[in-house]
């Protein structure tokens, strides 16, 4: 995971950054490991008294305060088990077979005040950023935790395929095998480096290392399994502790009979609170003299992060796919990257996890995912956090989010000078003239800001701009070809007939295998394929032209709103389209181009999945699309970064005593600030990897 981005940086927030390794695939256990260190410059004596420099990664001092403030279980039996009246358990990580640096990010190296070429010219900097050895100070231990996953209570997960290295400040389980495979650690290193670079608060990823240790791996689950090298993935963060960090302590569900392993240890919940707020949230402990109110504020605070993040995945067109309890970040981080997926077309209904039958997780459905997962953590909270005032805080979200997402929009759309009422109007009508004409997501936004203001006296000059645009616009659309496939359904006639019919005759059966939201979003596609089928080209092409004639005036009309009372409107179309392109992305990690480096790499040729930075680019992240230069370019020059960070190390092939039948993961928290983790396999239903 990645760390938080300082525009969206908590206020007095002290950094500290974890790593997280991705060994096994999602729908596996989970293991991290959390290392917090505190960088220091050292040198050691050789043998004859001469001073030899030391590894950059044995320079990190570790003091290991999450260790220190949260019950430790110092058990180290192997294999899942359940964990009770502790956070964390000690874990022995494995090594990997000679393992190698497939790419590293300087920047997200650099919030451990770690110099890139440094690490990458260190022997010993792939054994310890793979977890094969084990730096010094450091202290593996994998994290407990449960979850809600696809709306069912799962009982206690935790750490699989990571650990817990230990915590540093510096100055600048399921059951599985527990690894992470090259394919799916790709995805994992560039996803998390380009959100970053898109200005969404995120973990990062600090390296991706490579190994000769093989897993075997049914890709398409078709019975055709094949051996597949194990990588780790280096993610830092302030904290990995997520909502369902709280849910260990969870009473019996009444839905599935599970319970958290912790429940009843009530003083362990306010200990975790106490560590939480104190660490990460200091003007919160600060301004807070009553428990009560303190612990109010503090689930206002993450109500107000969950609110912001979802808000600017959407305005980028990013479907996360595993929005469970477990995948929430306390800090409002985007974490756990399994089978995410940005946007092509705009479809309300995109979904990028294939486990997802129901569209649970749908891009449309995320707002409303997010507040039902705050909803949980409230209830973990309880009686920290009381009910009344848990739902009082909850009543917030809506306007809060509408708030942030709209603020976006008018900045994609490049109106900047007024609000006006309408404005929710025209980005839902441009958001539904995307949909109806199958226009892309990402670069239609990046073209608007090509749509120039109105001028006076240019009214003999407004068909001719509006024909420009039309053009412009009209590129991005889908044929009809593509549109009839976008939208023939997923589900059998025969099936969806069959299922009308139940709903009708047996509705209790019916809600037992299907819902009415799924079988709703069938008939429509039904439907708008009839259409389809009817059409020719012309006739959509020309459906398409009126569609954005009508919404091109609309927005005309609103951007001459825009000049009113502006002396200098060349100025303001200046300012306009230098918001518009640092806020729009020219390009985003399409499947395509993930795809592209990974075949690369498995072929030995890892050139694709070096990530480059530039100073001169901010917040307009490019993914190339050449032949020869599809690697990613993450665009990362913002200012004012926090410097604490934890490391995080692959949870090689532990299965953490956390861990539980389908997870597995390790984490390496921050003290003091932050910590790091090892990306695991992420857990739950729906990890694609």
């Amino acid at each position: 995971m990645r760390s938080l981005l300082s525009l969206n940086r908590p206020t007095g927030f002290s950094w500290m950054t974890s790593l997280k390794l991705r060994l096994a695939r999602s729908n596996f256990l989970r293991s991290g490991i959390v290392v917090v260190v505190r960088y220091f410059s050292a040198v050691v004596m050789d043998d004859m008294g001469l001073a030899v420099s030391r590894s950059p990664l044995e320079r990190l001092e570790f003091d290991n305060v999450a260790l220190k403030k949260l019950p430790l279980d110092i058990s180290e039996e192997p294999g899942p088990r359940r964990v009770t009246g502790a956070c964390f358990s000690r874990v022995k990580p494995q090594p990997l077979l000679k393992p190698r640096f497939v790419a590293v990010s300087n920047d997200a190296l650099a919030l451990l005040g770690l110099n890139a070429m440094e690490v990458l010219n260190d022997p010993l900097g792939p054994e310890y950023l793979s977890g094969s050895k084990v730096m010094p100070g450091s202290e593996p231990a994998a994290h407990c935790y449960c979850g809600h996953q696809f709306g069912s209570f799962a009982g206690q997960l935790g750490d699989g395929a990571a650990c817990y290295l230990g915590e540093l400040k510096n100055p600048s389980g399921r059951q599985a095998d527990g690894r992470k495979v090259l394919r799916s650690s790709i995805r994992e290193f560039l996803c998390s480096e380009g959100v970053f670079a898109l200005g969404v608060p995120t973990t990062r990823a600090g390296s991706l290392v490579t190994s000769d240790s093989k897993v075997v791996r049914d890709v398409y689950y078709s019975g055709n399994p094949r051996k597949e090298r194990c990588s780790v993935v280096l993610r830092i963060a302030p904290t990995f502790i997520r909502f369902g960090s709280f849910e260990i302590f969870k009473a019996t569900d009444e839905n599935t009979g599970r319970q958290g392993p912790s429940y009843g240890h009530d003083a362990i919940r306010g200990q975790m609170m106490d560590y939480v707020i104190e660490t990460f949230y200091p003007e919160i402990q600060q301004n807070h003299t009553d428990r009560v109110e303190r612990n109010v504020a503090f689930f206002r605070e993450v109500m107000l992060r969950t609110a912001r993040l979802v808000a600017q995945w959407q305005c980028v067109g990013f479907c996360h796919g595993v929005l469970n309890t477990d995948n929430m970040s306390i800090l409002g981080l985007t974490i756990d990257y399994g089978p995410y997926g940005f946007m092509d077309r705009f479809d309300p209904d995109f979904i990028c996890n294939a486990s997802d039958n129901s569209g649970r997780y749908s891009y449309q459905a995320q707002p409303a995912i997010c507040r039902w997962n705050l909803a949980r953590l409230a209830e973990a909270l309880d009686p920290e956090l009381p009910p009344g005032r848990a739902e009082a805080v909850l009543d917030e979200y809506l306007p809060l989010y509408n708030t942030f997402y709209l603020g976006n929009m008018r900045k994609k759309l490049g109106l900047l000078r007024r609000e006006e009422p309408e404005d929710e109007m025209l980005i839902t009508e441009l958001l539904q003239t995307m949909h109806n004409t199958g226009a892309d997501f990402t670069n239609t936004f990046r073209c608007l800001s090509q749509i120039p203001c109105p001028t006076e006296g240019d009214g003999e000059a407004e068909e001719g701009v509006i024909k420009m645009a039309k053009d412009l616009l009209l590129e991005q659309c889908a044929s009809l070809e593509e549109l009839k496939a976008a939208n023939k359904p997923s589900m059998d006639p025969r099936e969806l007939a069959m299922l009308m019919q139940l709903a009708q005759s047996n509705p209790s059966l019916f809600q037992m295998i299907s819902d009415r939201r799924t079988v709703a979003m069938q008939l429509e596609k039904l439907g708008r394929l009839k259409e389809l089928l009817e059409a020719d080209e012309v006739e959509v092409k020309a459906k398409h032209r009126e569609d954005w004639a009508t919404w091109i005036t609309s927005y005309r009309q609103r951007l001459a709103r825009e000049v009113e009372g502006q002396s200098d409107v060349q100025a303001l179309q200046e300012e306009r389209v230098k918001v518009m392109d640092g806020t729009n992305p020219r390009y985003v990690l399409r499947n395509y181009i993930a795809q592209n480096a990974i075949e690369a790499a498995e072929n030995g040729d890892f050139s694709e999945v070096s990530l480059r930075s530039s100073n001169d680019v901010t917040r307009t992240v490019g993914f190339s699309k050449g032949r020869k230069k599809r690697a990613v370019s993450a665009f990362t020059c913002f200012s004012g970064f926090p410097s604490h960070g934890l490391i995080f190390l692959p949870s090689l092939c532990v299965i953490g005593p956390a861990g539980v039948e389908g997870s597995g993961k390790a984490f390496l928290y921050p003290a003091g600030s932050g910590a790091a983790e090892l990306a695991g396999p992420e857990g739950g239903r729906g990890a694609e990897e």
